[in-house]
This record gives structure tokens, C-alpha cells and sequence, in this order.
């Protein structure tokens, strides 16, 4: 299927998407308080060069056919505050690695190839009931660090937030300094199961958690 035509089925099924993000645990029980998403390291790669046509589509580059290599994820999530409450028209920024387990950043060293189809960056704003989504690939492992995709959040009214999103089950999670210094509980907050797809796609759902300040 050209890249266009399958870019365009997913910016039409967007909207029905947000609404099966509903369905997935994470929500609060009624009455209940929401815990806070831990904070995370903000790593030594958060782009200072953004690649062109920024958007929350990081496997479609302009100029280039085809799409990027990995295998293709939808991560939706909402930003909420620890009652339920939703942030809207705030930004969330993901960065990661390709799927050859290299940073689209002249700052890394590693010898795997570079994807000219995998923009490694992208943002979107987060829409009345505080969704956003994002077409990406699934996160992949490299030396000295388990699969993970850096956020950030920032807007009116919420000072700039970063954390990490993990997979579930990785085989690294168990080896990786920056979440074994976490409790289990917190570490449960920034894990996410992938749900597969008919298509082969995967999906995830990460919920953002912070504490909404006075005025």
C-alpha cells in the first residue's frame, strides 16, 4: 500500500483510536486518586536538530518511500491530574532510537545505521480529554539501555515534565539501572503492555499522571 494512501487511513481512523484508548486499564476508580508518573532522565539525546514536517507521525519522512524499518506501533495515552482531570492543548514530545537501536543525533556514536524513514522525534497536543497519539515503532534495546521512548510534557500551567515508557516483559527491564531504582509500584507506572494487532501492528496505552498546581 503506498505510504500516502496508508497515512491517510491512519489520520482517518484517529478519532475512533482515542476512543479504544478508553478501554484499557489505567483509569481511576471512582473516588479514587490517581499515583503520579515517575520522573525519568531526560538522557543525553533530546534533539537539539528537528527533523522536517514535525508531527506525531515518526515513521513517514517527507521526500522518502516506504516507511520506517521496525515494526509499527500506535501509543495513545492521555495527560491527566491525580484526580482524573484531563490537561488539554499541553505537548507531548517522544524521542527514541530507530529500529537498528541508533538515535537520529550526530551526538551518537553507534555504529548502526542511521533510517532516513524514521524521523526519531515527534509532538502532538493533547486534545479536550487530554489524549494524544502517536504512529511510531516499537522501542528496541541498545547497549547500556532496555526498549524505551522518552516524553515530555509541557504547556500552560505544567512545568515541564519528562519520563520514560517501558515495554512490559523486556528481558533488559531487569538489568536496567534507571528503573531498579524504582519501587515495584513505580515501576508499574512507566511499564506498558503492547497489544498486537490483526495487521501485525502493535498498540499501547500511557497514561501521564501529574499533579495539577494552583493558580
Amino acid at each position: 500500500m503506498p505510504a500516502r494512501i496508508a497515512r491517510r487511513k491512519w489520520l482517518i481512523a484517529s478519532a475512533s483510536l482515542f476512543g479504544l484508548a478508553m478501554l484499557y486499564p489505567g483509569r481511576r476508580a471512582f473516588g479514587a486518586e490517581l499515583l503520579p508518573t515517575p520522573r525519568q532522565t531526560e538522557g543525553p539525546f533530546y534533539p537539539l536538530v528537528r527533523p522536517k514536517a514535525i508531527d506525531n507521525d515518526l515513521i513517514h519522512v517527507p521526500g522518502q518511500t516506504g516507511v520506517a524499518a521496525g515494526e509499527i506501533t500506535t501509543v495513545t495515552g492521555r495527560v491527566l491530574d491525580t484526580a482524573g482531570r484531563p490537561f488539554a492543548g499541553v505537548l507531548v514530545e517522544i524521542w527514541q532510537v530507530n529500529g537498528y537501536g541508533r538515535y537520529h543525533d550526530t551526538r551518537d556514536s553507534s555504529t548502526q545505521p542511521l533510517d532516513p524513514r524514521f524521523k526519531g522525534y515527534g509532538t502532538c497536543l493533547t486534545d479536550d480529554d487530554g489524549g494524544y497519539r502517536f504512529l511510531t515503532i516499537k522501542p528496541v534495546a541498545y547497549p547500556g539501555r532496555t526498549p524505551h521512548i522518552h516524553f515530555a510534557v509541557s504547556g500552560s500551567g505544567v512545568p515541564r515534565f519528562v519520563t520514560q515508557m517501558y515495554i512490559a516483559g523486556a528481558a533488559e527491564n531487569e538489568r536496567q539501572m534507571v528503573l531498579r531504582g524504582l519501587s515495584a509500584t513505580e515501576r508499574a507506572r512507566l511499564a506498558v503492555s503492547l497489544e498486537k494487532a490483526a495487521n501485525g501492528e502493535s498498540r499501547a496505552v500511557f497514561d501521564i499522571v501529574l499533579e495539577r498546581r494552583s493558580a
